[in-house]
């Protein structure tokens, strides 16, 4: 009888733990995708300041198999805005080539502010001003950045497609993250 009492006690506090448990538990982590916050950064692609007086660029061929390129990303449209990071990239804007892995961009930053990089996808280039491209993941300050990138070419008087400065603007998207990019 005693055995019973025993058994019967044990499966009663049992059953009461798991109902405590239950009620007084703090809610399950919801989904923090869903609510995560854009992060939005403005900034601008530009060709690099030569030094030396004795180079000339030259004019860049219209029917380019390949585009590779290496700029510098600063805060402002100007030449002397504070350098930030770099955009490199190998662009293959054939047709037949438009699903190609090589047609993505890195985003490299290196400052005090945020370390890291991301990588933007060019599937579908289309010669116009303004792209918009996606954001398929980072590295460092951005890791598994998930977003949009679109890219315009500034306005410049007396430029060519060799000193061209584009704008681009990002909106970013941090899974499981609640880090946001100071400003």
């Amino acid at each position: 009888m005693i055995g019973r009492i025993i058994f019967c006690t044990a499966v009663l506090l049992a059953t009461l733990s798991v109902i405590l448990i239950a009620i007084f538990s703090p809610v399950p982590h919801e989904n923090k995708s869903k609510n995560s916050p854009w992060v939005d950064l403005s900034l601008y692609i530009q060709q690099p300041q030569v030094l030396t007086s004795n180079f000339s660029p030259k004019k860049a061929p219209t029917d380019v198999g390949a585009l590779i390129f290496h700029r510098l990303l600063t805060e402002g449209p100007e030449n002397t805005s504070r350098v930030v990071g770099k955009a490199q990239g190998f662009i293959i804007p054939i047709q037949d080539f438009a699903n190609s892995a090589f047609n993505i961009i890195y985003l490299t930053f290196n400052n005090n502010e945020f370390s890291g990089s991301l990588s933007v996808e060019a599937k579908s280039l289309t010669n116009d001003n303004k792209e918009e491209l996606t954001v398929v993941g980072g590295t460092g300050y951005f890791a598994f950045a998930r977003g949009l990138a679109v890219f315009a070419q500034t306005e410049r008087e007396h430029s060519d497609n060799l000193e061209a400065t584009y704008h681009i603007k990002l909106q970013l998207k941090f899974p499981n993250k609640s880090k946001t990019i100071p400003r």
